[in-house]
């Protein structure tokens, strides 16, 4: 009886979530599987709809982050539920060594059918190679894994975007050592087949990884990046991604914690942990956010989406679907992935 419990807890369970803006609707929550059953940890969802509707998810999952066990793991949401867990992409090598896998994206062009699965394989970020595979029936199966270009990583948390031209633009960035981190845009002119790289800002005082893309009304592009010195910096182009300026900060914190940003009508919304860094990394995400801004540089919180003394609530992923609805997902304690459906 306690057992059939836990699981109905499992299933039913959703945290406190509180809106602080009535134009925000909180239409749904849940974890994308049962807690224990896969893998004793995971971390990085990605989210992706398919042509004809269907919500894709993907993250890493496996002992311990870092472990060579670790693969890439996939989900579909048919018929409002999602289906088991599935293994997408692995870190076996030519060589049949096994590395661990980190920080898949998922990615569809528009109008096209293909989704694209972009992740890292490698000993470490600062070590790591990025891979692709593309799937024609929406994720139920999937293409041999291939190396992408030497420099060339793909896009390290955040999914791209594609500009009116066609043009993809993926976020990346390249841990340089410990204490350097910088981001650069990964631009394709050719539907994904090659790739070209444009730095942001390699020679400012910010160290940032992970960035998200965003574009204005007016067409100007916007990165939104995770940094070492307590803030999301931001960086802007107007040429479409080729040249960009000088990394400044906006208005919100950041523990050295992956964020993610999208716009929505008039918008920019972004997830975030609101707190400064701790001693360690892991400190400060316990409380997670989301906010929206009109300019990108200041920014109001518009809902709660965990708010704990404890706890690791983070790598959140945010899209908004074809009909209009916003998609969250996020890392919860390492032993789960939360979904939470807004309308804005």
């Amino acid at each position: 009886m306690n057992k059939i419990l836990s699981v109905v807890i499992w299933w039913c369970c959703t945290c406190v979530v509180q809106a602080q803006d009535t134009s925000v609707r909180i239409l749904k929550t849940t974890f994308l599987f049962q807690e224990g059953k896969f893998f004793a940890q995971c971390h990085a969802s990605t989210l992706e709809e398919t042509s004809d509707g269907m919500l894709l998810s993907s993250w890493f999952g496996g002992t311990h982050e870092g472990n060579n066990d670790v693969v890439i793991w996939g989900s579909r949401l048919e018929n409002g539920v999602w289906t088991d867990p599935e293994v997408w992409a692995n870190g076996v090598t030519e060589d049949r060594r096994q590395w661990p896998c980190w920080n898949p994206v998922l990615f569809r062009a528009r109008d096209e059918d293909n989704i694209h699965l972009y992740y890292k394989v490698g000993p470490n970020p600062r070590e790591w190679w990025g891979m692709v595979k593309t799937s024609a029936d929406g994720g139920k199966t999937w293409s041999a894994a291939q190396k992408l270009p030497a420099g060339i990583l793909g896009p390290i948390k955040n999914r791209p975007i594609q500009l009116a031209d066609g043009s993809v633009l993926s976020p990346s960035s390249v841990e340089r050592s410990e204490e350097r981190w910088v981001a650069h845009v990964e631009r394709s002119e050719d539907g994904q087949q090659t790739w070209r790289s444009y730095p942001v800002d390699h020679t400012g005082a910010f160290n940032v990884i992970q960035p998200s893309i965003v574009q204005h009304a007016d067409g100007r592009l916007q990165v939104l990046c995770r940094s070492k010195e307590g803030v999301v910096a931001t960086a802007w182009s107007s040429d479409g991604g080729k040249q960009w300026s000088p990394l400044e900060k906006t208005d919100l914190v950041n523990p050295n914690s992956g964020t993610d940003a999208i716009r929505v009508g008039n918008r920019l919304f972004i997830v975030y942990n609101p707190d400064i860094p701790g001693k360690d990394w892991w400190e400060g995400r316990s409380k997670l956010r989301l906010a929206t801004s009109t300019d990108g540089l200041h920014w109001s919180d518009v809902l709660s989406l965990e708010d704990e003394e404890k706890g690791e609530f983070s790598y959140p992923t945010i899209m908004q679907d074809a009909e209009g609805f916003v998609h969250i997902t996020y890392t919860y304690n390492r032993r789960n992935i939360k979904h939470v459906v807004l309308a804005l």
